[in-house]
């Protein structure tokens, strides 16, 4: 099974496929869609929705996990990841893509087995898993 997974943002959106083979997983591809966040919302938004056509067109998966929104601290920027994290999904809905959404604490924890983790240790032990 291809899965691509999404870290949406208003202004950066990573993402990255895998593809699972038996027991093992193996790094298809990667990327980060940038926009300038002096662009109006509305075309960064546009923006991310054709970039992320291209990667499911490129490398079609055949289902998308992203991260479910989280309580923050600051209500405008919880504001625009939700915006970022409709276009995710809409655009897996216009491919007809099965949709997996998880809480952040949790994809840390599956990954490095505390809920607490930073953004560092994950992508280490993310890097380690896949081999890179």
């Amino acid at each position: 099974m291809r899965i691509l997974g999404i870290d949406p943002g208003s202004r950066r959106t990573g993402w990255g496929v895998v593809q699972l083979e038996g027991t093992r997983l193996r790094q298809v591809g990667a990327g980060t869609i940038s926009v300038a966040e002096k662009l109006p919302l509305a075309t960064r938004l546009h923006l991310i929705h054709q970039g992320l056509e291209q990667v499911v067109g490129e490398h079609r998966p055949e289902a998308v996990a992203v991260e479910e929104i989280f309580f923050a601290k600051y209500p405008n920027a919880a504001l625009k990841l939700g915006h970022a994290r409709g276009v995710t999904l809409l655009v897996a809905a216009q491919s007809g893509l099965e949709v997996h959404q998880y809480p952040p604490a949790v994809v840390k924890r599956t990954v490095v087995g505390r809920g607490a983790a930073d953004k560092t240790q994950v992508a280490r032990l993310i890097t380690a898993l896949l081999g890179l």
